[in-house]
């Protein structure tokens, strides 16, 4: 499976009453089966996980830029970043609609790295759909020039 594209990854998931989620974008495949995403000290979504937690990731596809955009700005404790964003709810796992790939993942193991502060979070993949049609939605489509 070919799983991510640097950049336009989200993380999503339920939890204690609250929705989380966020745009990562240092995303890799570790093992056939693991993950791992590196999630900035200053997110409640990366603050907010704990090992065991199941989670959604969506590697987004072209044309989801406007979802990249709003996922990856504010923070989710301060309001709904989900408002208007098509989603997909698989128990405490969020996965974006249409994604090119949609992934439910459990937490397996939390690391603090870059000064202690960054979150490392190994991830496994408890089931997983691709959709070969579609193209990652690159960084470069994202970033400002």
């Amino acid at each position: 499976m070919h799983a991510f594209r640097m950049g336009n990854n989200v993380i999503a998931y339920h939890k204690n009453g609250n929705k989380y989620g966020m745009t990562c974008a240092w995303a890799t495949m570790i093992d056939y089966d693991y993950i791992a995403m590196l999630l900035g000290s200053q997110s409640a979504t990366g603050n907010n996980l704990a090992v065991g937690d199941v989670v959604g990731v969506s590697a987004l596809a072209k044309g989801q830029k406007d979802i990249s955009l709003q996922l990856g700005t504010n923070h989710s404790d301060q309001l709904d970043k989900f408002e208007g964003v098509p989603v997909l709810e698989e128990k405490t796992a969020i996965l974006v609609q249409n994604a090119k790939v949609q992934m439910v993942c459990k937490v397996k193991k939390i690391m603090k790295l870059v000064d202690e502060n960054d979150n490392f979070v190994i991830l496994e993949i408890l089931s997983s759909k691709v959709d070969k049609s579609k193209e990652f939605l690159s960084l470069e489509e994202v970033l400002p020039e």
